[in-house]
This record gives C-alpha cells, structure tokens and sequence, in this order.
C-alpha cells in the first residue's frame, strides 16, 4: 500500500475525501500527510510530472530512490539524479508496474497500517488548524471561507479553481476534491486573474457543474471585468473573492515601495461592480453568514445567473508547510 501524493495540476486525479491512500496535493504548500510521508519515505515514484524544480513544486528530499515516469525524455535527470527513468504513457506504464509488483508480491500486502497512519495525521493536522477553519474572528478567516465550502457543497457536483497569490496557499491544502477534473491546479506562470476565466470555461465544458473561482483583490484587478463575460454568455459561475484590502502575499517584498506609495493598499466594492455587470452579488462580514451564501450562489447559479460573493477577510498570512524541502 503505497500513500499518493498529487502535484498541482493533478489535484483530484485521486479522491482526496474517499480514498485512504490520499495524501493531499504538494505544492509551494502541503498538508502535513505530505510531509509525513516526504519525510517517511525511502522511495518516490513520479508518474507523469517533469519533476522541474520550481517554488510551486514540491521538492524531493535528499536520499531517496526515485522512479521517474515521463512521457519526454528531455524531464528525465533535469533537476534530480534518477535512479529508475521509465519513459512512456502513464497509464500503461501504471498497469506494467502494477502487473509487475502483483506477479512479484503473490497477492500478498507487506503493509496494511498505511491508511491509520494517514488517518492519524490528517486529523492532528486539522485539529493543529481547526483555529483557522474554525475560526469565528471578524474580518472572516479565509479558511474558514475554505471550510465552510467544504461541508455545505458537494464535491462531485463542483468544479473549483484557485487563483494566484494567497488564494492558492490557502485552498491547496485543504481543499478535498473528490472526482476527477473537479479541481483546476494551475500556477507556474503566476498571471493573477487567470481562475476567472478557468471558471468559464470550465461552465461551458460541464454545464451542470457549480464552477467556482476563489480570488483576491489584486486577481480581481486584473480581469474582475470579464465577470461580464460570464453574464452576457449565460455561464453562470460564482466567484468568490477573499477581499483583504492588501496584496498580502507580497508583504515581504514590498516593504520600500509600500512604505513610500502605499503599493500593496487596494480597495473597492467588488459586489457593486458584479451588480453593474449584471450579476448577483452578496457582501459578506460575518462567519455564521458563509454557508448560507454559498448555497444561496449555488441557486442562482442553477437559475442561470452569474454570481460574486465578497468576503471581507483577515491579512492572514498563515500558511500550511511553505516550502519545508527548499
């Protein structure tokens, strides 16, 4: 019984609510069962990733044995001295390997705890953050906006997508999804505002589908606007923006500039706008209101109306194991 952990883009290839081998995915951010096992580990097998190192990649530790699977063989030693490179389509590589080890094992299973232990950790991790997911503060946490999406809408009916900057960091972790491309991971090249459009089209390939953006401020900068295509189209989706008044995740590399200009300071009524561009939209400030919100959007959005929830947040800047690998 082997733990899987998901990247970025594969976030939802594997139920991370129903299957007891899921790990979570691993990002700039991950779950402590990722790091559990990063850390546990003695072997990694990468199917279907570059393994390119980069700041929205997990890094893999040092000594492990790594099995690297790539359809391109300009992946291969790239940014890790691989031990078994096996170059071909992952799915018939998967069902090689699985024929392999079933022929080599008999049948027989050398560990049955895996899924305690993963259990185990989950639930000391979301206890370690139930303050966060919890949380009954005013500005709202934005976890808490995270948790009560997740006990008030169903997965299997969703298709979600973060955006760039504190969005991703604070969804990746915690967000189950739970069927396949039922969440869109996305993130290297960083344009904030992009999940806008991935909520769109993601509508317009799962019509029945409740397809939701989370975004901040700065990403609603960039293309709040194209809600409008949304409206005029008839895609009803909802987005949900995490309105802090800052660009929070650039706190440390804009001290100067915001210092003397004030450059991280942005504001604005995001719900009038969405009004003005024909949709429907709510305010939201206090945490008791959040599930009630988000039911409420799903509703209009089955009517065939485009939908933007403001919540007022927190700056919080707490984020699940940022980087623990470099």
């Amino acid at each position: 019984q082997i733990p899987v952990m998901t990247t970025m883009e594969g976030k939802s290839s594997i139920s991370e609510r129903n299957h007891p081998l899921a790990l979570g995915s691993g990002s700039g951010v991950m779950s402590d069962p990722v790091v559990h096992f990063m850390k546990k580990s003695d072997v990694v097998i990468a199917l279907g990733t570059s393994l390119t190192k980069h700041p929205m990649v997990t890094t893999i530790p040092p000594g492990k044995i790594i099995i690297h699977n790539t359809n391109d063989p300009k992946d291969l030693y790239k940014s890790y001295d691989i031990d078994y490179p096996v170059l071909g389509d992952t799915k018939l590589v998967l069902e090689q390997l699985i024929e392999s080890c079933r022929d080599y094992l008999s049948g027989k299973i050398i560990r049955n705890d895996v899924p305690e232990e993963i259990f185990e950790v989950r639930k000391q991790y979301l206890e370690n953050w139930s303050k966060h997911l919890d949380s009954k503060d005013k500005p709202i946490s934005p976890y808490r906006v995270i948790s009560e999406f997740m006990k008030c809408i169903d997965p299997k009916d969703t298709i979600v997508t973060h955006d760039a900057g504190s969005p991703r960091y604070q969804i990746m972790p915690f967000y189950q999804s739970d069927t396949p491309r039922s969440y869109l991971g996305w993130g290297k090249s960083h344009q904030l505002g992009t999940g806008l459009g991935f909520a769109i089209g993601a509508k317009l390939a799962s019509p029945d589908k409740f397809c939701v953006n989370f975004m901040g401020d700065a990403a609603f900068g960039m293309t709040g606007l194209d809600f409008e295509t949304a409206v005029r189209t008839k895609l009803p989706i909802t987005t949900i923006v995490l309105k802090n008044s800052t660009m929070a995740i650039e706190t440390n590399h804009m001290k100067i500039s915001h210092e003397k200009f004030k450059a991280r300071d942005l504001d604005g009524d995001y719900a009038d706008i969405a009004r003005s561009l024909g949709g429907w939209s709510e305010v939201i400030d206090d945490p008791e209101d959040i599930a009630s919100s988000l039911l409420r959007a799903k509703e209009k959005n089955q009517e065939g109306i485009s939908v933007l929830l403001q919540f007022n947040t927190s700056k919080d800047q707490n984020f699940a194991n940022m980087r623990p690998f470099g």
